[in-house]
This record gives C-alpha cells, structure tokens and sequence, in this order.
C-alpha cells in the first residue's frame, strides 16, 4: 500500500473525433531539447506545446476574440521516445470543452534521422499530450469563450460538460513520513515570462533533475502529469518533496505563502506505463 494511496489507473486519453477539424504544423527536434542520452526532455514537450497552441491561436480568429489561455494541468503520455535527430508533427484539436475552459489534446508524431552522434536507426516517436486550459480575460480571471470560439472547439468534440478533476494528490505529506528530504530548486530570471510567472517548462525543467536519479520511469513508455496550483513569481524560494513508489514518482513543488506558511505551487506525477 502506497502512503499517498492507491496508484490511480491510466486511463488512454481520448482519440480525435472522426471528422473532426484540427490544426497541424511540422517542427523539429533541436539539441537544446534532449538529454545526455538524446531523449527529448519533458520541459522540451511543454515548450513545444505552448508553440503549437500560439501557432494554431494565430491563425484563428482567436487572436483577437479569446487570446489569453492560461493552463491548468497538463497530460504527457510518452508512447514511443522522442529523440535527436528528428521531424515532428503536432496535430491539435477540442477534446472537451465547457463555457470557459477546454482540453486541448495534442499528438506529436516524430520520425527519427541518423547523423554521426546518433548513427542508428529508430522507430518512429509518439507522443500523446492533453492539456486543461482556462480562458482568461485581461485581468488573469476565468472568462466564457466567444460564441464563435464555442461554437468552433465544440464541434471537434461531443463532451461539452468538462469538469476539473484533479489527477495528483495535491496534499503534500509530512517531511517526517517519507524518505526523501526535501530539495530546493533555483530558480533562475531566465524561466519567468513577461506577466512575471514562471514558464510551464520551467516547472519541468526542475523535474528533469529529479528523473536523474530515477531513469527506469523514463526509458520506455510514461505518463507525466503536472497540475499548477498557484503562480510562482520572482524571489520566490522553491523547494520540492518527492516520494518514489513503485511504478512513479511523486513531486510536490512548495513555495512560502503570504504568511509564511508553505504552499504547494504545483504537483508533478511520473509513472512508467507497461509495455
């Protein structure tokens, strides 16, 4: 029995519905992406992402009607690795959607090169993501979409009733509990964007450090979920709780509230999945 509870079963996110409209754009693995092992990272997925959901914005009235998203949890489901060298194809559409937020789901598929540092051949890779995205005014307050984005995004999808429900235990536990000791993470200028919040690939970047000391969950098939709680904003001192189970690790990244008590900013989950 897992302190945290019971390991929640992965459920496949949902394909697109037939039909259904969809952006596609072509992309390309870079050296900044991957490890020393060539692996894409996971901050690198959360970049390309937010690239694909400003191309698909810009080139959509959206633009101009529903232009600021914020993002509330994201889904990445590592089928087949991603590696360098290599092509990409993001393919982004509605997977559910109500009055203000929506699931965006988006499918990376990558097909491998060989050069002189990574001579071999590779399947193709496949990466199935999701994203829960709130639409915000200018403000940073929940807004309902626009008749004309509502009346787009539902088409690509019948669940027109989505609902937030959390994937990771968001109660961080007692220090006292478990074996890891907490870790701080520096944050550097370089990962704030300009509202002054930290970048989403930033969050994963710290959880990059963590996979170091636990490759077995990232070699073949995983699911990492992070769920942003609260912003983290400059001067913020940022420190992580970590609990390795079995099949996943467990990260809560705590940060110091108002009064002075600690908050949890973000919870990250990364389960290897069967093969």
């Amino acid at each position: 029995m897992s302190i945290i509870g019971e390991q929640p079963e992965v459920v496949a996110l949902t394909d697109r519905k037939e039909g259904a409209r969809f952006f596609e754009g072509g992309y390309r693995v870079r050296t900044g992406d991957v490890d020393q092992e060539m692996r894409v990272r996971l901050d690198a997925v959360a970049r390309y992402l937010q690239d694909v959901a400003n191309d698909n914005i810009e080139v959509t009235e959206f633009r101009d009607t529903d232009p600021f998203w914020i993002v509330r949890r994201t889904v990445i489901d590592v089928i087949r690795p991603f590696s360098w060298p290599a092509g990409f194809t993001a393919q982004r559409w509605c997977g559910a959607l109500s009055t203000r937020w929506t699931n965006m789901r988006v499918r990376l598929t990558a097909e491998h090169e060989t050069n002189r540092f990574n001579p071999d051949p590779r399947p193709p890779g496949l990466i199935e993501t999701e994203a829960f995205w709130i639409n915000v005014n200018d403000q940073g307050m929940p807004s309902r979409l626009t008749d004309g984005a509502f009346e787009m995004l539902s088409s690509m999808t019948d669940e027109h009733r989505l609902r937030w429900k959390a994937m990771n235990p968001d109660k961080a536990p007692d220090p006292g509990t478990i074996d890891l000791p907490d870790r701080e993470h520096v944050l550097r200028s370089t990962d704030f964007d300009p509202f002054k919040h930290l970048n989403n690939a930033a969050y994963l970047e710290a959880i990059e450090d963590e996979l170091v000391d636990h490759p077995d969950l990232v070699t073949g098939r995983h699911r990492a979920v992070i769920e942003y709680l609260r912003p983290i904003v400059p001067s913020s001192k940022l420190t992580l709780r970590r609990v390795r189970e079995a099949d996943r690790l467990l990260v809560w990244m705590l940060i110091d509230g108002p009064d002075g008590d600690v908050q949890v900013a973000a919870t990250v989950s990364v389960t290897r999945l069967p093969d």
